[in-house]
């Protein structure tokens, strides 16, 4: 039986996004060996109360997002000191940086970053944020033992602007295959929710308002896809994707695809969601690892993507792929996937299905990030003579 480990994770947020669900997913697969503490340097957000409801402990610092607190920059210094974690494991930018210190103040040697990010540019991110970036490049060849990124494009683009390369691994993400998974019975519900016909053609895009995920986009492909196929409809979930986004409401009306478009807001049956579709769409401009694209594949749904991230790895020759803000092109891969014939619709299904499971399980996932963790610890151990 392999010795305990103790991993203190230190995370940016607990709201719903792709990295903290991730995280999510992971200490909860994680083998009992490997004694879990979460540090939320914000507050518990979504995440947070469902993690403690499993056992897992979790702490929020409550600073205020953009404005790090020395204060409770101590107070977590403390608690780590306290609590002698085995390693610590970062997530996100902010929390690399300060987490990273912490931990080195904390007397901790074994320390993981974690990067889901891989589009830089100045104009799709925060100044504030680009700042910790280049800062976090800085100190990447000295205070991280590993740097963990969730996609190869990620590592590329975190390499070239400074990161060290040598510290890095490539760790994709993973998914939960008994919560994502076909189900017949969720086309016809999904379509009786939405006032739908149930032969009615479903398109879905499933993400948070945010201008990586492109919802502009969204609407132009639609608006093309629409002209084509009058009869499709599009539904779409996710923090602020509903009726009080004027923004949002306003970008479908301009489109004129209002009327076909179903703004459902968070939801918490996303699996049931994802299983109604017939194609998924991402039209990100930014992406490492787009989770919903392997949800909506390990529930047999073909995908219809940018080449954002890891997107076009993800799909390989199951999905379609378009550059990224070609929004014409994302839009006749929507349709192409809508007029294939049932038998080829059901292979591609089956095939989807069966690559997710290959080689995005989230059990190996987790076996991989404590084989990183116990091979951290043996390297910080000190060496006797």
């Amino acid at each position: 039986m392999n010795p305990p480990v103790r991993v203190a994770y230190v995370i940016t947020g607990l709201k719903t996004g792709g990295a903290e669900t991730m995280l999510e997913k992971l200490v909860c697969s994680l083998p009992p060996s490997i004694k879990v503490h979460v540090f939320s340097l914000t507050g518990l957000g979504d995440i947070g109360p469902r993690l403690l409801a499993r056992g897992v402990a979790v702490e929020a610092l409550g600073m205020r997002p953009g404005l790090p607190s020395p204060r409770l920059f101590v107070r977590l210094v403390r608690l780590l000191t306290r609590l002698r974690p085995d390693v610590v494991h970062t997530w996100m930018y902010h929390a690399d940086l300060l987490g990273g210190l912490a931990a080195r103040m904390a007397g901790v040697r074994a320390l993981m970053w974690g990067v889901h990010h891989s589009n830089l540019d100045a104009e799709a991110n925060k100044a504030s944020t680009l700042r910790v970036v280049r800062a976090c490049a800085r100190m990447s060849a000295w205070l991280p033992q590993r740097i963990a990124c969730v996609a190869r494009k990620a590592r590329d683009a975190h390499v070239a602007i400074g990161y060290a390369a040598d510290r890095m691994v490539v760790i994709p993400n993973g998914f939960d295959l008994n919560r994502f998974s076909p189900d017949p019975s969720a086309r016809q519900s999904v379509r009786s929710e939405l006032g739908l016909a149930a032969d009615a053609p479903l398109v879905g895009m499933v993400g948070r308002f945010d201008p990586q995920k492109n919802h502009r986009g969204f609407a132009a492909a639609m608006q093309r896809l629409h002209t084509r196929r009058p009869d499709v409809h599009a539904l779409l979930a996710g923090d602020r994707i509903d009726s009080s986004n004027v923004t949002l409401v306003q970008w479908l009306h301009d489109a004129g695809i209002a009327g076909v478009c179903h703004l459902l807001g968070r939801r918490d049956d996303v699996p049931r969601l994802m299983a109604a579709l017939d194609v998924l769409v991402l039209p990100s401009i930014g992406e490492a690892f787009p989770s919903v694209v392997g949800e909506a594949m390990a529930c047999g749904v073909p995908c219809a993507v940018t080449d954002v991230g890891d997107a076009a790895e993800i799909v390989g020759e199951l999905g379609r792929v378009a550059a990224p803000n070609d929004m014409a092109a994302l839009a006749d891969a929507a349709a192409e996937l809508l007029s294939l014939p049932a038998p080829a619709l059901e292979s591609l299904s089956v095939r989807a299905l069966d690559s997710i499971r290959q080689r995005y399980d989230i059990t190996a996932v987790a076996r991989r990030y404590e084989d990183e963790y116990r091979s951290m610890v043996a390297a910080a151990s000190p060496r006797r003579g």
